[in-house]
């Protein structure tokens, strides 16, 4: 698979041959999966009731330090799995009755991705997820355009200066903004079933940081500036725990406080954004799926 030989697929273009060595990413020349699961935790409208078929993907371009997946973000822990594997684990979860297929960190898979999906394209019936942190390139998501119904993607930070410290990406918000522009070429406008069930659409998920909700108000004014925000659903989470934050940033060893996450909200309903607030109670460890012991979960 020549995308890989020279690897380009995220902005940080290392230019590794992942058949000879890893990507910043973590990745090599196959496909690791950590964990596929019938997942309760997303938004309401891709979990439904009876879970979102997530397939969570190992490594990841961005490996922010505060990361609730670290144990496979940062690292490839998962199960060497083929193309075919890929497609018949979708297969098995659309029998499970999964709402759809959520690619949890497809980045530095997509090839593979494809080459997957294009092998069961009669078969699988339900949407295509593509769940990302934001740390994307235009062209790579075009590539996607055909296979993917529901973009699901992050806003982490407006500041280079952030975006540096904590995911060692200064230029994010340049890519993560003209990424979401890509996807809503791809996908103007969200569609729902009729028990509320997203068949088309994106989601912009941002989670607000402690010390940091004026980075949040920028993220969301700027969007509003360059996007139709009546054309997305917005997601803002509370959940950030330090119990997946080991280093000495006081910033992250807290939770953030009702003012910095009402300030968020307050602002995100004067712009006339419209999705899901996420309740202050989800800021637990709890709430995190763990990726030890089995790969497959009911």
């Amino acid at each position: 698979m020549n995308e890989i030989l020279n690897c380009t697929l995220c902005p940080r273009e290392c230019g590794a041959n992942r058949s000879e060595r890893a990507g910043v990413c973590g990745a090599l020349d196959y496909v690791s999966v950590a964990k596929t699961m019938l997942h309760s935790w997303e938004e309401p409208c891709i979990s439904g009731k009876n879970g979102s078929g997530a397939i969570f993907f190992s490594g990841c371009p961005l490996k922010c330090v505060y990361c609730q997946n670290k144990d496979i973000s940062h690292t490839l822990n998962g199960e060497k799995m083929s193309v075919d594997a890929l497609s018949d684990a979708m297969l098995s979860l659309q029998e499970r009755g999964a709402h759809n297929i959520n690619l949890v960190s497809p980045t530095q898979f997509s090839p593979f991705i494809r080459e997957a999906l294009d092998k069961i394209r009669e078969t699988l019936k339900i949407p295509v997820v593509y769940n990302t942190g934001g740390y994307e390139k235009p062209f790579e998501i075009e590539k996607m355009s055909s296979y993917v119904d529901i973009f699901l993607t992050d806003i982490k930070y407006f500041s280079p200066e952030l975006a540096r410290k904590y995911s060692l990406a200064p230029d994010y918000f340049k890519w993560a903004l003209a990424s979401l522009e890509k996807m809503l070429e791809i996908v103007p406008k969200c569609d729902f079933d009729n028990d509320g069930m997203m068949k088309k659409g994106v989601i912009l998920r941002h989670l607000v940081l402690p010390s940091h909700r004026e980075d949040s108000i920028k993220i969301l004014e700027r969007v509003a500036e360059r996007v139709d925000i009546s054309a997305i659903k917005l997601s803002l989470m509370s959940q950030y725990t330090p119990d997946f934050y080991d280093g000495e940033d006081k910033a992250l060893r807290r939770r953030i406080t009702t003012f910095e996450y009402q300030s968020v909200v307050d602002r995100a309903i004067e712009l006339g954004y419209d999705g899901y607030i996420q309740e202050k109670t989800s800021a637990s460890k709890e709430y995190t799926p763990s990726f030890k012991g089995e790969q497959y979960e009911n």
